[in-house]
């Protein structure tokens, strides 16, 4: 398979740079590490990262390796993968599925996924107003019809914020002495100039700025050739952006092969279920604290004042620096214990800084608990067994 990344040489050719190595003897063959197609997935991925879109699609998705990657992305609250291949789009599917992990730890925003059956070169109104769509490898698999009416198309009636497309540098090849093009099914593979050209003249029409790079370094002595993966990153002008129609009106083109939501903090019962545990593993935690101090005072009394349940420890270290959330705890009213029951303030719990951004306020904090923890008299407090731990 192809390798991408670092090159280095070795014997042989490869006559389809995306495909199998065909062995050459005296030809020499660029192997790159992580393969090609990890560092064009790598690419988007920061580029996700550096610009947080929430609505990112991938154009010609294939086997989904790219919103497999994207899924995990914080800040993504869609993602769409249209493809012409229906029969690889069902097979591949189950990969964006959310694992057992996604529902114990759910993300913090909602994640909705769809795959769609059918061309990019068709209009769908359910593929405008999006922040981000990858055209990865994409656009040499078109004859020059389909080439003439996919920036029509993509730049002009889809008009997302940004646009990445990468395509084959055809100056690189001249290092992989078997290959005239790299896939059988390629129409074409431009050069720089040609590749900067059409993207200049599309980004002018369509009112997007463009930015050129790539991945795939040549190895030493043949820098002239460029990237192997030449990519251009186009970002739509601001006066256009205002000026973008964002209503969903039109047809649905595509047809729906797979769908799937994820659980977040922003579904109500997952956020409770969250902040259930939370409680438990807080007030666990400084319950077992409380005890360990009245051991301590039990073998050395001077050691820890009656009543005083943190305890006093004398060095001769630096006084650590607090941050702002640790100062919020020293200020938060602290554990108490009236006689074999043990106390946890909620104002002391909600002062936890992941319990804090769950809740907001005590009331909250009192309504997700619920009858599932239970508090004291007043409602202002967790009250648990101190010496029996089975409760939780």
């Amino acid at each position: 398979m192809e390798k991408k990344g670092e090159p280095h040489q070795g014997y042989g050719c490869n006559s389809v740079v995306d495909g199998n190595v065909e062995e050459v003897p005296s030809k020499k063959v660029i192997k790159f590490n992580p393969p090609l197609y990890k560092q064009r997935y790598q690419f988007v991925k920061n580029l996700v990262a550096q610009h947080q879109p929430k609505k990112v699609a991938d154009l010609g998705c294939g086997d989904v390796c790219l919103l497999a990657i994207l899924k995990y992305q914080k800040c993504i609250e869609e993602l769409v993968g249209v493809d012409i291949n229906e029969g690889r789009l069902k097979w591949s599917g189950s990969r964006l599925s959310p694992c057992i992990g996604d529902y114990l730890d759910p993300r913090e925003l909602d994640l909705a996924i769809t795959l769609y059956h059918g061309s990019v070169l068709e209009k769908d109104c359910r593929l405008l107003g999006f922040d981000l769509a990858a055209c990865i490898e994409l656009i040499e698999h078109f004859d020059s019809e389909d080439l003439a009416k996919f920036p029509e198309v993509v730049f002009g009636y889809m008009s997302p914020a940004m646009i990445v497309i990468s395509t084959p540098n055809f100056e690189f090849n001249s290092l992989f002495p078997c290959a005239v093009l790299r896939d059988s099914d390629h129409k074409f593979e431009w050069s720089r100039m040609q590749f900067q050209t059409w993207a200049l003249d599309v980004a002018s029409r369509y009112s997007y700025s463009v930015e050129f790079t790539g991945v795939g370094e040549p190895p030493t002595g043949a820098e002239d050739v460029g990237y192997c993966t030449q990519i251009g990153v186009f970002r739509k002008k601001a006066e256009a952006a205002g000026l973008a129609d964002l209503e969903h009106h039109g047809e649905h083109v595509y047809e729906v092969v797979y769908t799937t939501s994820y659980p977040s903090l922003q579904q109500i019962n997952y956020r409770r279920r969250v902040v259930i545990y939370l409680v438990y593993r807080e007030v666990s935690r400084l319950r077992q604290k409380y005890q360990v101090g009245l051991r301590q005072h039990e073998l050395e009394p001077e050691f820890v004042a009656p009543g005083n349940w943190t305890g006093k420890f004398t060095s001769d270290l630096p006084d650590p620096v607090l941050t702002e959330d640790d100062k919020a705890m020293e200020m938060a009213p602290q554990p108490f214990c009236i006689e074999d029951k043990f106390y946890v303030p909620l104002q002391r719990i909600i002062a936890y800084p992941r319990l804090g951004h769950l809740c907001g306020n005590v009331e909250k904090l009192r309504e997700f608990l619920g009858d599932v923890i239970e508090l004291n008299c007043d409602g202002s407090a967790v009250k648990v067994d101190l010496n029996d731990c089975s409760d939780f």
